[in-house]
């Protein structure tokens, strides 16, 4: 079966892939919580036959897809959604208040459904086995390392993994990635600053850590315009500035947030380091006291091998044409797929879905974030493809 055939059964899919994904808008859930998601993900497995284990990491659902003895490749969506208020204007908004999936991992499911629907039907033919992977917790919550640590990648012994993700910045039809680093080394932070809180008219018999936070995120700026080699790329993001509650009362404490990105993990390390020094020293200066932390897991690079992407141009082009096909620099955001392929072969790819006649032009993390469905069928077709020349790939010996 040529790659385009197989674009054109998902396309014959389509409606069913779309209508899978609007199902899966309505009841966005957070890392960890993705309890109604994963029994959508089990029951959509049952009703195609396709064996199924989980929960893993809490919520988590592996797949598996086997024509008989050889090579293992696996496919990965990610399904959980952000902390935010939909304002978007679909017909299927959100039925969860303060949840969205203003990051597409709803699109990402569907796609991965749709694949597990065409594999299914074609697994007499596949020698060897495919998993899907089924992810919790990626926005911060590391649920890629959880299943990693249970054993996902391990029996059987998984070659190769894949992985998509919508992509704004890229017009409908098209997917753009790289060899390399293709995305950063993300940390997270929460400051706290402690002062001696009092009467606003009478400042000298306070310690005000409000006035020393705001000179602290002015200071942390310093790392990156003064500290990082211009030709290299760091970001240091303060997100978050809680403190008080009145007009007239200086408060005691100031609690900040925010995130860190490198494109190494030396690099990351490096701000987290000058980031603590300088909160530590900026806070005594102004007789304050503070603590720093950097909760969660670090997330390494997002590192695609170079024969992997190169595989991938070649479906994409075989799909879409040379034109579609896109290098992209490195992008500063994180994305937990990196703990699948710091530890096999990798390539993560972004999925156009830019397309203003349809108003898919916010970008990730908005709460007007909008998906041009008709991308849908484009991933599903490329995780097919991925999968099968990979084991193809595997079977004759061409190693990454």
């Amino acid at each position: 079966m040529t790659a385009p055939s197989t674009l054109d059964q998902a396309r014959e899919i389509g409606d069913w892939i779309v209508a899978k994904r609007r199902r899966l808008h309505q009841i966005p859930e957070l890392g960890y919580q993705e309890h109604k998601t994963s029994a959508f993900v089990r029951q959509t497995l049952d009703e195609l036959g396709i064996p199924w284990r989980g929960p893993v990491a809490e919520t988590g659902v592996v797949a598996t897809i086997s024509g008989g003895p050889g090579p293992c490749v696996a496919l990965r969506a990610d399904m959980d959604a952000l902390p935010i208020e939909e304002q978007s204007d679909v017909a299927f908004p959100s039925e969860h208040p303060g949840r969205m999936h203003a990051c597409g991992h709803d699109c990402h499911t569907a796609m991965l459904l749709g694949a597990a629907r065409l594999l299914k039907a074609r697994e007499r033919e596949i020698q060897g086995t495919i998993q899907l992977l089924f992810q919790p917790a990626e926005e911060g919550g590391a649920g890629g390392e959880r299943m990693c640590a249970e054993g996902v990648l391990d029996s059987p012994k998984v070659e190769r993994i894949f992985g998509l993700h919508v992509w704004p910045a890229t017009r409908t039809g098209a997917i753009a990635s790289r060899a390399g680093t293709f995305l950063a080394a993300t940390g997270f932070m929460k400051i706290h600053v402690r002062g001696v809180g009092g009467h606003a008219a009478m400042p000298h018999l306070t310690v005000d850590p409000l006035s020393t936070s705001a000179k602290l995120v002015c200071e942390l700026q310093t790392i990156i315009s003064r500290e990082v080699d211009p030709l290299e790329s760091g970001v240091v993001s303060v997100t978050t500035f809680h403190a008080g509650d009145a007009t007239n009362i200086i408060p005691q404490e100031v609690h900040l947030s925010g995130t860190m990105r490198s494109l190494t993990m030396k690099g990351l390390l490096f701000l987290q380091r000058r980031i603590r020094e300088i909160a530590t020293h900026v806070a005594a200066a102004h007789r304050c006291e503070v603590s720093v932390e950097f909760p969660g897991s670090n997330f390494p690079a997002t590192v695609n091998n170079a024969h992997l992407w190169n595989l991938a141009k070649s479906i994409g082009t075989d799909f879409l044409g040379s034109e579609s096909v896109q290098e992209s620099p490195p992008i500063m955001g994180g994305e937990d797929f990196a703990f699948f392929a710091e530890r096999i072969p990798g390539c993560f790819v972004g999925l156009g879905i830019r397309n203003e006649e349809v108003g898919s032009t916010w970008g990730l993390h908005h709460p007007r974030f909008k998906v041009d469905e008709a991308a849908l069928p484009i991933g599903t077709a490329l995780h097919v493809e991925f999968a099968l020349r990979s084991l193809a790939e595997c079977r004759q010996g061409i190693g990454v």
